[in-house]
């Protein structure tokens, strides 16, 4: 006898379908299981014997063969026991053959669904291909917040049997669960002084610009990175579900959160962490746990510069490939990084109270961690000074909340407007080129800073001054 299920496998933050083909032959007892399974795959068969005994159903005693297709895909994880004991009951003719529904689950011994790392892959499959999913009822909500999907949750192996037997259309679908989340987090309003600085941050949020703070320490650099979340727009619901896909590809929950992902890996995080990889199925790093967030990397100048340099393709491209043996993956990688760095290793380099220690050769070696052409595809680099005694007296500054309402609105704006550059800007730009102070690409990056200027103020033309603001805020590092 032969039956199919439909389960799902994560690549590359997307979820695909894999069939699971199940053949029951009349030749003495035996489990085989094929599709390129890893070690938890190749595992279930034991999972899926005991839970089916423990469910009060007969497991065969015959010869189970489990095909995986497509061969060719890597099958990692637990998330396929629910699917394959579905596909042995129906082989054996113990449940109806049902081929509709994509299901995911992992199995415990008692019988029970556990929920798996690809249950909202689940929930994206049910709503483009318009099926039924069947997920462990912990999670089914999640999965129902997809739009689109039809997810029903079960809390058994025998529950699942049941709904199968009965018919799914008998069974209430899960409610789907509000999304969470939002721009909460940490206010600008706690950041004081540093106008300029505070000036770039909105400028990021509002053209989705990348940036660098460097400046002797205390200065507010990382309170300033943190903060950026905060004021940019909410995740879409599409934008939300691809998130959480790639966050479940690396093994984690996270939720439909609407939330922006903020990443902060430390200098010891080897290139692996930082663009992902691994031995077996390529797992995302954090560029794609970036994805549609902020990558913030502080200390800039402590990362190793091979590390650095590896972030040059996401940042130009948006993603990254990984290939290993047998398996290449693209991760989505479209985030905005911000960095900070001191100006050298004892951090006073240029400040005007306390001397630089340095010697000269320590701070061109310092200096040269940060490649040029990383420096290159940022398009804000800002000097952030001492906070003085006035800034403290001024007290809270703007908060988050307002920037946020022109951020917004300068984005709305963008849709809408043409993008002309007036010619006097075109003037400043090409000067800019011509005197060395950018290459080639940063006159690019110019008119984008110089476009979002114009956003920000509502302005169709991008003027003479918005090009200059353009070319002071991309200073030197």
């Amino acid at each position: 006898m032969y039956a199919v299920a439909t389960s799902v496998a994560l690549v590359g933050g997307d979820a695909r379908p894999v069939e699971v083909q199940v053949h029951v032959g009349r030749q003495k007892e035996g489990f085989k299981l094929s599709g390129l399974p890893d070690t938890a795959v190749r595992e279930a068969k034991d999972r899926v014997r005991a839970a089916v005994v423990s469910s009060g159903v007969r497991f065969p005693n015959r010869a189970v063969t489990v095909n995986l297709a497509p061969a060719h895909l890597p099958k990692a994880g637990t998330d396929y026991d629910l699917a394959i004991a579905i596909g042995v009951l129906a082989a054996s003719g113990e449940i109806p053959r049902h081929d509709g529904a994509i299901v995911v689950g992992e199995l415990a011994l008692d019988g029970g669904v556990r929920p798996g790392s690809n249950s909202l892959g689940a929930g994206v499959l049910s709503a483009r291909a318009k099926r039924p999913a069947l997920v462990a009822d912990r999670i089914a909500p999640d999965a129902a917040a997809v739009p689109g999907a039809r997810v029903y949750g079960v809390s058994s192996l025998a529950d699942a049997v049941d709904c199968l037997r009965t018919g799914l259309d008998r069974r209430a679908a899960a409610a789907p669960r509000p999304y969470s989340g939002g721009s909460d987090g940490p206010d600008l309003a706690d950041v004081h002084g540093q106008e300029t600085a505070r000036r770039a941050l909105e400028i990021a949020a509002a053209g989705g610009h990348h940036a660098l703070f460097h400046g002797p320490p205390g200065g507010g650099k990382t309170m300033l990175a943190r903060r950026l979340p905060g004021i940019l727009p909410p995740l879409s619901d599409e934008e939300a579900v691809e998130t959480a896909l790639i966050w479940a590809a690396a093994g984690r929950r996270r939720g439909l959160s609407r939330t922006r992902p903020f990443r902060s890996p430390h200098h010891t995080a080897s290139r692996v962490g930082l663009v992902g990889g691994g031995s077996g199925v390529p797992a995302p790093g954090e560029v794609s746990l970036a994805h549609r967030g902020v990558l913030f990397l502080d200390e800039l100048a402590e990362f190793p510069r091979g590390s650095l340099d590896t972030l040059r393709q996401p940042l130009e491209d948006g993603f990254v490939t990984i290939s290993r043996r047998g398996a290449t993956v693209r991760f989505p990688s479209r985030f905005q990084m911000v960095a900070a760095s001191n100006p050298c290793p004892c951090g006073f380099h240029g400040d005007h109270r306390k001397p630089c220690e340095c010697k000269p050769g320590t701070l061109s070696r310092y200096r040269l961690r940060v490649s040029g052409p990383l420096v290159d595809r940022i398009d804000l680099v800002v000097k952030v000074d001492r906070v003085e005694v006035e800034d403290l007296r001024r007290g809270r500054g703007e908060t988050s909340e307002s920037v946020r309402r022109r951020v917004l609105a300068a984005r709305a704006f963008r849709r809408d407007r043409p993008g002309d550059v007036g010619s006097e800007a075109v003037r400043v730009i090409h000067s800019a080129l011509r005197d060395g102070l950018v290459t080639a690409r940063g006159v690019d990056s110019l008119r984008r800073v110089a476009r979002t200027l114009a956003d920000l103020a509502q302005v169709e033309v991008v003027n003479e001054s918005h090009a200059l603001e353009a070319v002071a805020l991309r200073g030197k590092y």
